[in-house]
């Protein structure tokens, strides 16, 4: 397999690893199925984007169009993780809202309604800002410990 492509890929599985510790530590709960999930820290994206680009820097040099595209690349996932990803987390969070007012709404003046879609949406889709930096640094340290421990003496 690709070096370049195992180290991101080791990076995307450890970030997602360590959500289930970083998420004990802060609230004592116990929750194994975050491996699983999306959102929260670290930010698996910027993680794999970040050690790639860290490895490619390393390997290839930053001159390449290879580190060009890794970097670029890597700044829209991890903009899009914490930008338009998270705002869609809210959205969501707001919409699953919804069924608990029109509840409240209608108290009163109880009205027929058939629910379609009995799953609520699913929340946690983005990244606090500190979430895609944490990512970035596990990233980058997991980037140049690859390159280090992978390159030819």
């Amino acid at each position: 397999m690709n070096k370049g492509a195992a180290i991101a890929l080791s990076s995307i599985g450890l970030a997602q690893g360590l959500k289930i510790p970083i998420h004990y530590y802060y609230t004592k709960e116990w929750r194994p199925e975050l491996f699983f999930k999306t959102g929260g820290m670290p930010s698996s994206h910027s993680a794999g984007v970040a050690s790639l680009t860290t490895y490619v820097a390393l390997d290839r040099g930053m001159p390449t169009v290879d580190f060009a595209l890794s970097l670029v690349f890597g700044l829209i996932v991890m903009y899009d993780a914490q930008g338009i990803r998270r705002q869609t987390g809210e959205l969501t969070l707001k919409v699953n809202d919804l069924d608990e007012l029109i509840d409240k709404i209608h108290e009163h003046d109880p009205v027929e309604f058939e629910e379609k879609s009995p799953d609520p949406l699913k929340e946690m889709l983005g990244h606090q800002p500190m979430e895609v930096l944490g990512g970035a640094i596990l990233g980058v340290i997991m980037g140049a410990a690859g390159h280090f421990l992978t390159k030819k003496r």
